[in-house]
């Protein structure tokens, strides 16, 4: 039954209510949130704990067996988890009640109890790298670590067979489909996105099997060679373009100051006469051999006339 209007104070006191009718120690109710927002209330039906016949005569044979092998059946009954381990017992074939067993020690009855340890460390382990094709019609090869740990225990031993294989297989099959809806710019650009998106969809999928993914990272995207040769040239191609074009606002530029220099003499005869000047300091500045001669243009004018006017005969003569 989903409730999508009601509060979360009026949940809560659906919930007492409801649990307050229910005396029967096989039927537990409650509420969550679902994945959509809403909330929802539930009721679930515990299976009874009773022992059969042959189970019941197999736990006092061996409760039996450990007492007359005492002090010896010590040595098996006692067991040792570390502060980092948990232990799952079954007695025979079924869950034992009261959770994961751990740290330190704990008691199991022999031949009829086994127990199955679980790391709760943070594993890491490489995604091989995969080759997929992005939105964009790419071939691209992608390679990324994960890191994960066991959060709880039941889960990774009772629902799946291979908590660490089945987590390997879903994160190279989750980095080819969300590659697979990407753009080779935003692979390139925005892994952080991409490894967000892994990390939850991994996260989603693993939590059935009490596995908690807390980072994934994304360490290599690999091209094809053409395609690298391609970008490459494209790439200098633009750069060329821009140089061309910062060259030519450049030469613009220097145009424009140069005709402003040129207008400043034009305006002030004597500045042409000073910029002689600084021109042989600056030669004589540097210790060379040239000897510059300065020559005035005014005293190139009258032979200038007199050319002009020999040239004016000729073709008056022709």
């Amino acid at each position: 039954m989903k409730i999508s209007k009601q509060t979360k104070k009026e949940f809560y006191d659906t919930y007492k209510k409801t649990h307050q009718k229910i005396n029967n120690k096989l039927m537990y109710a409650g509420w969550k949130r679902t994945d959509s927002g809403g909330h929802e209330c539930f009721v679930e039906y515990k299976e009874p704990n009773t022992m059969g016949c042959v189970e019941f005569v197999a736990t006092a044979g061996s409760l039996i067996l450990l007492i007359l092998t005492l002090p010896f059946s010590l040595f098996w009954c006692f067991k040792v988890v570390q502060e980092y381990e948990r232990a799952v017992i079954f007695r025979l074939g079924r869950l034992r009640t009261g959770g994961a067993r751990g740290p330190g020690i704990f008691f199991i009855l022999p031949c009829v109890d086994s127990y199955c340890k679980v790391d709760l460390r943070t594993v890491s382990f490489d995604v091989p790298p995969q080759e997929a094709l992005t939105k964009d019609s790419v071939t691209v090869t992608v390679d990324a670590v994960v890191y994960y740990r066991i959060q709880d225990p039941l889960n990774a031993v009772v629902k799946v067979t291979n908590y660490s294989n089945s987590t390997r297989l879903l994160a190279m099959t989750t980095l080819r489909n969300i590659l697979g809806t990407r753009n080779l710019s935003e692979i390139l650009s925005d892994r952080e996105a991409i490894s967000h998106a892994m990390q939850t969809s991994l996260d989603v999928a693993t939590d059935p099997w009490g596995v908690k993914v807390e980072r994934v990272e994304i360490k290599d995207v690999s091209l094809p060679q053409q395609l690298q040769r391609a970008m490459a040239a494209e790439a200098e191609a633009t750069r060329e373009a821009r140089a061309k074009v910062i060259a030519a606002e450049g030469e613009m530029r220097a145009s424009r100051a140069l005709k402003e220099a040129a207008d400043v003499i034009n305006e002030s005869p004597g500045a042409l006469q000073l910029r002689y000047l600084q021109t042989l300091n600056n030669i004589s500045a540097e210790k060379n051999s040239t000897i510059i001669f300065p020559l005035p243009i005014d005293l190139m004018t009258p032979f200038l006339a007199a050319g002009r006017q020999m040239e004016s005969r000729m073709s008056q003569i022709i």
